[in-house]
């Protein structure tokens, strides 16, 4: 029972980013829009791992790599417009 709630939470994470997304209210590159879908992923990454369901865990796992490189993205892209740094010189 106490699985398949947590199944659940993580798959409505992943699913309100892709609905708000859809509809317009989220940018798919919005920091709100990656980090719902890295939580969702990896809460669910590790629920196929624990139950060595190999092929979910490949897809969430991937799925949660690329919103956590989004998300460090976004951050690196932030800093440098606040100190107007950039390694380009």
């Amino acid at each position: 029972m106490v699985e398949q709630l947590i199944q659940i939470a993580g798959s409505l994470l992943v699913l309100a980013a892709f609905i708000a997304a859809q509809r317009g209210r989220l940018d798919p590159k919005s920091p709100v829009y990656l980090a719902f879908n890295l939580l969702g992923s990896a809460t669910l990454a590790i629920d196929a791992g624990v139950g060595g369901e190999w092929g979910f865990l490949l897809l969430e796992g991937i799925w949660a790599l690329v919103s956590l490189v989004g998300l460090v993205n976004v951050r690196r892209r932030r800093a440098t417009r606040i100190t107007g740094w950039s390694k380009r010189g």
